[in-house]
């Protein structure tokens, strides 16, 4: 017998153990019987010894290969990174980091953070960790030595620019906050920008925060671009922020499990205020609950590009070796009754995904709705329409302007990264005297011509050669790229976002005209039929 046979055998075991007794017909027993035989007689009998442990976990992603594309096998050693992302925080010392020439450098410090406290800088580059030679050490290595138990002490030396000698650092682990809100400013005159990254267990203390921070605007963009979901009670608490107590926001239904409906249990703290929220085709599950609700409810506009459409639900099982399978027990529908799922064939999950990338090649909207069901929202009577994901009130074609192979081969090696790294090395110091806000450096900085030289020079040394026609179609994003990460390393994430939207993006420009015109353009997109609604326009 085929060793993929018996992985297919070892499936049907997992799923035997999963399901309720009930529903172990009489085939499935005599499956499990098979199953166990087989067990028996390789264990016994198969001519060299068998390390079990890769042929189980072949069995178990091959099993869950044949549903859908959102059941999933996560091993022992990936479930710690799942556990710390949910978590929104993890133990460690508080820097963010990257790799330049087989060194460890500094990009930023976390404020307050352990680090910070004995005065690790940003661009100082670690040489030792304990008793380690860190020259050399691999990306996915580093968190192994420098993460750890809260109030356990790890050691540093570093190298710093201007500075002849080793600095020697001696840092006690505390626990290290994994935010989930990436930024949070005010766009324009009364106009709060909020961009949510995931759905973790902080995700709303940190949104309410921000939002409170910002001075609880009446006129806010909500981002959740690039947000592929999380944890659901996150999802319904941000919904329920924009709706009045006692609205639905998703229900659930799947064949073993009882349905469920998920309503706001208490006023939103924003009920009135006016509201755009951006989505874009990573914008997936628990982002595509907010986006649903929101609009189902017409409290506000989408604006961007039709989400991902997974609107499956997984109940997490952990395993007895700390592995853990997300098998999808339920469905997603938003509070008109839409499925949120897109359609699938089982056990092709690769056509799944190339299907996703080709519906986006095309952003007209009456080539994504053609033949989809039609839905009414719940307040207006507008037309929604279902058959998986969320389509915007208002689509934003992709932005291809400036888009060239020259420059995309530069982002996939990093060498766009690696070169503002050696250039803010230098640079770093003088930037920060010269712009000590964000307000006066995006106001004085530009990247200039020799800036840009010095790039593609710097991709030459790295193999890359110089394209001028595609340099030039480029110049521009190569301009914005550069001087927004140039604002991350001085102010922090939100500042990359800041720059980057307000020179870049048309989804990010066309919320804050509608809020900034809301009775002339925005209003009319929420209406009824008949009054005035020019929706998708």
């Amino acid at each position: 017998m085929s060793l993929f046979v018996m992985r297919r055998l070892f499936l049907s075991l997992a799923v035997l153990v999963a399901l309720p007794v009930a529903a172990q017909t009489t085939d499935g027993v005599r499956q499990f019987q098979k199953l166990v035989q087989v067990y028996r007689s390789l264990s016994g009998l198969y001519v060299d010894e068998v390390d079990m442990k890769p042929v189980i976990e072949g069995a178990i992603v091959g099993m869950l290969g044949e549903l859908d594309p959102h059941s999933a096998y996560i091993s022992a050693e990936e479930m710690q990174g799942v556990q710390e992302s949910f978590d929104g925080e993890f133990s460690g010392i508080g820097v963010e980091f990257n790799i330049l020439r087989d060194s460890i450098i500094v990009v930023n410090t976390v404020p307050g953070g352990p680090a910070e406290r004995v005065g690790v800088r940003a661009n100082d580059r670690i040489v030792r960790i304990d008793t380690l030679d860190a020259v050399g050490i691999g990306r996915a290595d580093v968190p192994k030595y420098l993460r750890g138990k809260t109030g356990t002490k790890v050691a540093i030396d570093v190298v710093r620019h201007g500075t002849p000698e080793r600095l020697h650092f001696e840092i006690i682990r505390d626990k290290i906050p994994l935010n989930t809100v990436d930024a949070a400013y005010m766009a324009s005159d009364g106009i709060g920008y909020i961009k949510v990254n995931r759905f973790g267990r902080t995700t709303m203390e940190e949104f309410t925060a921000a939002y409170r921070g910002l001075g609880s605007p009446q006129k806010l963009i909500l981002d959740l671009r690039g947000n592929g979901g999380g944890l659901l009670d996150q999802a319904v608490g941000m919904a329920g922020f924009f709706l009045p107590r006692g609205a639905r926001i998703v229900s659930t239904e799947g064949r073993a499990v009882p349905p469920t409906t998920f309503e706001a249990q208490s006023d939103g703290e924003d009920l009135e205020g006016r509201l755009v929220v951006l989505i874009d085709e990573s914008s997936a599950s628990a982002s595509e609950i907010v986006s649903g609700a929101i609009q189902d409810w017409d409290r506000g506009i989408i604006v961007g590009r039709p989400s991902f459409g997974k609107g499956l639900v997984q109940r997490q099982i952990e395993l007895v070796d700390g592995s853990a399978v997300r098998l999808t027990v339920a469905r997603y529908h938003t509070p008109s009754g839409r499925v949120i799922q897109r359609p699938y064939e089982r056990g092709n999950s690769r056509e799944y995904y190339l299907d996703h990338l080709r519906r986006y090649d095309d952003a007209v909207r009456d080539s994504l709705d053609a033949g989809t069901p039609v839905y009414t929202t719940l307040r207006s009577g507008r037309t929604v329409h279902g058959g998986g994901g969320i389509r915007p009130d208002v689509i934003i074609a992709p932005d291809t302007m400036g888009y060239s192979e020259y420059y995309a081969e530069m982002v996939r090696r990093g060498i766009v990264q690696e070169f503002m790294n050696e250039w803010l090395d230098r640079s770093r110091d003088s930037l920060a005297a010269a712009y000590p806000t964000y307000e006066s450096f995006e106001k004085g900085f530009t990247p200039t011509d020799a800036m840009l030289r010095q790039l593609t020079a710097f991709a030459e040394r790295r193999s890359l050669p110089f394209k001028a026609k595609e340099f030039a179609a480029s110049r521009e994003l190569m301009s914005v790229q550069l001087k927004a990460l140039a604002a991350q390393r001085l102010f922090g994430l939100g500042a990359y976002y800041r720059t980057y939207n307000t020179s870049r993006s048309e989804a990010y420009a066309r919320a804050v005209e509608l809020l900034k015109a809301w009775d002339e353009k925005g209003k009319p997109l929420l209406a009824a039929p008949g009054e005035g609604s020019s929706a998708g326009l």
